[in-house]
């Protein structure tokens, strides 16, 4: 089918249609640096090409022609959790009924949209109410679920996903479903991830696409959320656990990962809720110590009773994110962080020769997460 990618950003919707054998015909996006990585990604010659949505006229709109597909992962931050949730009364929040707009005047057969689970209950439901009935409005009727990213990449990421059947058309029921069990390597036959990770398993041991790995000595990747940052958490938490996904990746915060020594020697290592007994051999720096929510390998500190000033404790000069001598913090590169989004390398190798490192951050946190899409595209 022919579709149309509304606030494409760098094109995840694009590369998960086209992964389910759709076919783009015009894009639109305002911002300048999604816009060159998107072009450089995807070649768009000859296709219909946008950038203010709310500039376009009707006139223009019939001019694209027939699609069958209207896609957009319309602006969420006014809708998250994360933001200020001022909804329709935020400018972003309006951009919603350019889609409507849009579908009015192209009757294409699906709307497939996407945005932050937030969005349900935003005013206790009232901003989702307001969309279902601008849809029925112009002849559509609605299904939606709300899916995690977790089943795909590992990566904790909820999003509402929607479909939008033009009425009297004979399209089928796509929700609800739960992700097929195959593995990540395979999407509609094309190896997209061939060399981002090998297994769901190995990606789960590590919380991430990228365990560090040295020759004869193995590493545990923690997830750690904005290192650099104290006051910022999702859900009351900077860290993970070993086997969890990566922390949501949002433009604003910056992820990294703790880099954890296997166990080895006389002591075992682990994690512990009291330090281990300490000695000249033990090994202590290979053990993980999590006292309410924060982990240290400090075990000196603990054993000598300073846990009441814990939070007193977290010293940028030694580090912000309470992790102490013995474990290194650092940054997921954005790479990684569109392999996070399920982006192949070859995409983010042709979008890093046009951006910079900051933008390819935000890219990424704005993006949708592509086996997601791929997995919806191929139901329609």
């Amino acid at each position: 089918m022919k579709f149309l990618d509304l606030f494409a950003g760098i094109g995840g919707f694009r590369l998960g249609m086209e992964s389910a054998g759709h076919e783009c015909v015009g894009f639109c996006e305002i911002d300048k640096f999604a816009r060159a990585s998107y072009k450089a990604i995807h070649n768009t010659e000859n296709e219909v090409e946008m950038h203010d949505i709310t500039t376009i006229s009707d006139e223009f709109i019939r001019s694209i022609g027939s699609v069958d597909v209207i896609c957009g992962g319309f602006p969420c931050q006014a809708f998250s959790i994360a933001g200020k949730r001022r909804g329709f009364e935020d400018t972003r929040g309006t951009l919603f009924f350019e889609i409507a707009r849009f579908a009015s005047i192209l009757r294409p057969r699906y709307l497939f949209l996407e945005n932050v689970k937030g969005l349900l209950n935003h005013e206790g439901g009232a901003t989702f109410e307001t969309i279902l009935r601008s849809l029925d409005g112009i002849g559509y009727d609605v299904e939606w679920q709300v899916l995690n990213s977790k089943d795909y990449v590992p990566q904790n990421r909820e999003r509402v996903f929607i479909v939008g059947h033009l009425r009297g058309e004979r399209t089928r029921k796509i929700f609800p479903f739960e992700k097929n069990d195959r593995t990540l390597t395979e999407v509609q036959g094309q190896q997209i991830f061939a060399n981002t990770l090998t297994t769901r398993t190995e990606a789960q041991s590590t919380g991430t696409y990228i365990a560090e790995r040295k020759q004869y000595e193995e590493k545990i990747a923690i997830p750690v959320l904005t290192p650099d940052r104290v006051e910022k958490r999702q859900n009351g938490r900077r860290f993970k656990d070993d086997g969890e996904e990566m922390f949501t990746l949002t433009a604003q915060d910056r992820h990294g990962v703790a880099i954890l020594q296997k166990p080895r020697g006389y002591n075992e290592g682990g994690l512990h809720d009291i330090s281990p007994t300490l000695s000249s051999h033990s090994w202590h720096e290979n053990n993980l110590l999590s006292i309410s929510g924060v982990y240290t390998n400090d075990s000196q500190r603990f054993n000598r009773g300073v846990l009441p000033g814990l939070s007193r404790t977290l010293k940028a000069s030694k580090s912000d994110a309470g992790i102490y001598d013995g474990f290194q913090i650092r940054k997921l590169t954005p790479r990684e962080c569109w392999r996070l989004q399920g982006f192949p390398d070859w995409a983010f190798d042709r979008a890093s020769q046009v951006n910079s490192d900051s933008q390819l951050y935000k890219q990424a946190g704005n993006s949708v997460t592509m086996p997601v899409i791929a997995d919806i595209a191929k139901r329609l």
